[in-house]
């Protein structure tokens, strides 16, 4: 992939991009067998790869500039708002998108938000695009409710320029500090959520809720469970973090019963959505927290799946994990050093499989799948 704004030295987040994409998987590859050579792994598959640019289907941009010329992008770490509308890591159509994102933003008079000032009101703007709909949801993140009155009243006149914009929100972030977002947030479209299909199953997001960036490498994640599972003969699964419902919904059969656990309840409102418009009877989806729920229970599921953010499951839940004894364990992991810590901590079972996915190529950003089963 070759990047101009790699070459001039005004954004290094792709910090393996120099290195040949063979030799960035290989070393991938080769650390994941070394941190999981001590738990006498059977199988390690070889790596999962999609697109090596063009392949995110969001992005979170800085606002900087001026309400009559905002910057939508990065600030460096030589203090320079950098412009990544054309960044190769987003589809063309991003570019389209950016513009008209600007053009709003002038129409409005959203002044971005200055932090060493603690000036301005528009701080980031979020953008998702769904491959199955051709539909976007945007957000603006906001220090206050300061322009709210105003995009309500140029929002049908933008709706009408962008047809295919279909979720429109408000985030609240008054904090004076680099905090993507706040826990306010104020949808101002009648649609809330945006539907996105990997493989043969519709899912759901909405603001606040986490959707893989990778739809590619996400679709190969989520049928790679389906396929390491379907053998097992389960008749009982926990998701634990769900988040949407991507690993339940996949693993969706008339024999499995499938509870979902997701501390976040806008995430479990598209997971349910998406369960009762796929027609799943025997799917229970609860916005609780997962180390939580996890200890209050008495009988354990034949199959767990964790999903856990970069922290890993920590030493409560495993705990929690070894006193139920389910017979397989399914984890998926965005930080393999949290994972092989918490295997570490699961001496009750042996590492069946691994695969590393790679969501995001040109990084040391790791997607790994693991099973375990029961001793």
């Amino acid at each position: 992939m070759d990047c101009r704004y790699y070459r001039a030295g005004q954004c290094v987040s792709c910090r393996q991009l120099p290195i040949p994409y063979a030799q960035q998987l290989a070393d991938k590859q080769q650390r994941l067998e070394t941190l999981l050579q001590p738990f006498a792994l059977k199988t390690l598959l070889a790596p999962a790869t999609g697109a090596l640019s063009g392949f995110r289907n969001k992005a979170k941009m800085v606002v900087q500039g001026s309400a009559e010329s905002p910057v939508l992008g990065i600030v460096n770490h030589q203090k320079q708002a950098i412009d990544l509308a054309d960044c190769p890591l987003y589809p063309e159509s991003f570019s389209g998108a950016f513009s008209l994102i600007r053009s709003f933003i002038t129409q409005v008079g959203m002044q971005p938000y200055d932090i060493a000032a603690r000036c301005g009101e528009l701080k980031y703007v979020l953008l998702s695009h769904s491959d199955f709909s051709g539909r976007w949801m945007l957000r603006f993140v906001l220090r206050s409710q300061k322009h709210v009155a105003s995009l309500r009243k140029h929002l049908p006149s933008f709706m009408q320029a962008w047809p295919e914009l279909q979720v429109v929100s408000v985030n609240l972030q008054p904090i004076p500090q680099a905090v993507l977002e706040g826990d306010t947030e104020i949808v101002l479209t009648d649609e809330t959520m945006l539907a996105e299909k990997l493989n043969d199953v519709v899912l759901y997001t909405q603001p606040q809720s986490f959707f893989q960036t990778n739809n590619g490498v996400a679709a190969q994640l989520y049928q790679a469970a389906r396929e390491w599972t379907a053998p097992l003969d389960i008749d009982s699964c926990w998701d634990l973090f769900c988040g949407v419902g991507g690993f339940a919904l996949h693993l969706a059969n008339p024999q499995t019963k499938v509870t979902g656990i997701e501390i976040s309840a806008s995430a479990i409102a598209c997971a349910s959505r998406g369960a009762k418009e796929a027609g799943l009877k025997d799917f229970h989806f609860q916005a609780l927290d997962s180390d939580a729920f996890a200890s209050a229970q008495a009988e354990p599921p034949a199959l767990m799946v964790v999903n856990p953010p970069r922290r890993g499951l920590g030493k409560g839940l495993c705990e929690s994990i070894t006193q139920l004894q389910p017979q397989w364990l399914l984890y998926s992991s965005c930080n393999p050093d949290s994972l092989v810590a918490d295997i570490g901590l699961l001496a009750d079972y042996q590492l069946e499989k691994a695969q590393l996915f790679d969501m995001f190529p040109h990084t040391h950003h790791a997607e790994v799948l693991t099973l375990l089963k029961r001793r």
